[in-house]
């Protein structure tokens, strides 16, 4: 465990150990925010990297009566789509563990209007800071759903729309609110992502500046990454 640039960076030998450091990580954190504030503010990403924490965390002491549940961004599909975030999310958490239903706040994206369904979903999210952000970073340097070049990064509010990427439109939380939690965690794992892994963290300033992941603030930031994704690391 080292700083760089004040992120805490956490190197596991695997994907699976990688997957329990950072459910061992919620699970502190979680309980940390419960004795100060008698709850927790939870947001979670989807993709295919946060499965083995979702079953990690659904193993661990976590006091999920206490936690707020909500998404960090989530594929415009049906209900039920394989492609959606809930949907793995539901089959691997929160089936698992005894969260209150009225606690998971999952993201409209099946509303008519999407950038109304946003604006409530800010709503809901509120003005208090979310206690826990997970983010998961992609092979173009992309987290949550700001993806490369999409003016969605630069949106004001707490909750927008993205333009098309990988077939699906999307609904993210923005930079604005993700840095504005009092703790963000990167899951990162597999060797298609030490390129960008390494170009935020240890490459210049113009490469950096071309990463959406660079929008994510360094300060109260902790990285745990597996020896793959890590390997062009200094």
């Amino acid at each position: 465990m080292w700083q760089r640039w004040v992120v805490q960076l956490v190197v596991a030998p695997t994907a699976e150990q990688a997957a329990i450091t950072a459910a061992a990580w919620i699970m502190r954190r979680v309980s940390s925010a419960v004795r100060l504030r008698g709850t927790c503010r939870i947001a979670v990403s989807g993709g295919s990297t946060p499965v083995l924490m979702f079953d990690a965390l659904a193993q661990m002491p976590v006091p999920w009566e206490r936690v707020q549940l909500f998404q960090v961004d989530e594929r415009v599909a049906p209900d039920g789509d394989p492609d959606r975030n809930a949907t793995q999310l539901t089959d691997h958490l929160i089936r698992h563990v005894t969260i209150r239903p009225g606690s998971v706040h999952l993201m409209p994206v099946t509303a008519a209007a999407l950038p109304s369904a946003a604006a409530r979903y800010a709503r809901v999210i509120g003005q208090a800071p979310l206690d826990i952000v997970h983010l998961g970073l992609g092979d173009d340097g992309h987290t949550a759903s700001w993806p490369p070049g999409d003016p969605v990064i630069d949106a004001l509010g707490a909750v927008a729309i993205s333009g098309e990427y990988n077939a699906r439109v999307r609904m993210t939380l923005t930079p604005g609110i993700v840095n504005a939690a009092r703790s963000r965690l990167l899951l990162i794992t597999g060797a298609s992502k030490s390129t960008p892994l390494a170009a935020w963290l240890n490459g210049p300033p113009d490469t950096r500046a071309g990463l959406p992941v660079s929008r994510v603030r360094r300060v109260g930031t902790t990285v745990v990454a597996d020896t793959a994704a890590a390997s062009r690391l200094a």
